[in-house]
């Protein structure tokens, strides 16, 4: 019972429509860059103030000339996700490899590298072989 609730939940806030500090995608759209970064975080705020590099001036370029339906590849982790992007589908290096991403509403005013983790978690077994003199008794499970 208690999944169904759960799952219903979900759904209705699937179906609200989404806005960002009061403004929708269109509207949001709609912003030059200028008036975005006045509603967006610090962050987001001072890196278009100060100007994007010239690595993600070709990114944003190669975003706007490829088709809607294809993946576009990067190594440019520290490019702002913008409302053009959205609907796209990006893959983001992780110096290894390449995770693609689709890119949604929520991830405005993030960086691309957020969303493409360079480390994983390594789960380590319980002490034992390799371990110190102390716990090399311990009984493994």
């Amino acid at each position: 019972m208690a999944k169904a609730k759960r799952a219903k939940r979900v759904e209705a806030r699937r179906k609200r429509e989404f806005s960002y500090r009061g403004k929708s995608l269109e509207e949001l759209r709609a912003m030059s860059l200028e008036q975005l970064a006045a509603i967006l975080g610090a962050r987001a705020r001072r890196s278009i103030r100060r100007g994007f590099n010239d690595e993600t001036s070709r990114f944003f370029a190669r975003m706007q000339g490829t088709p809607a339906d294809k993946t576009v590849r990067t190594h440019c982790r520290d490019a702002l996700i913008l409302p053009a992007h959205v609907g796209r589908k990006v893959a983001i290096h992780t110096g290894k490899e390449f995770k693609e991403v689709e890119v949604r509403p929520e991830m405005i005013g993030h960086y691309y590298g957020e969303f493409a983790l360079t480390r994983r978690f390594e789960k380590h077994s319980g002490p034992g072989v390799g371990a110190t003199r102390s716990s090399k008794f311990m009984p493994l499970k």
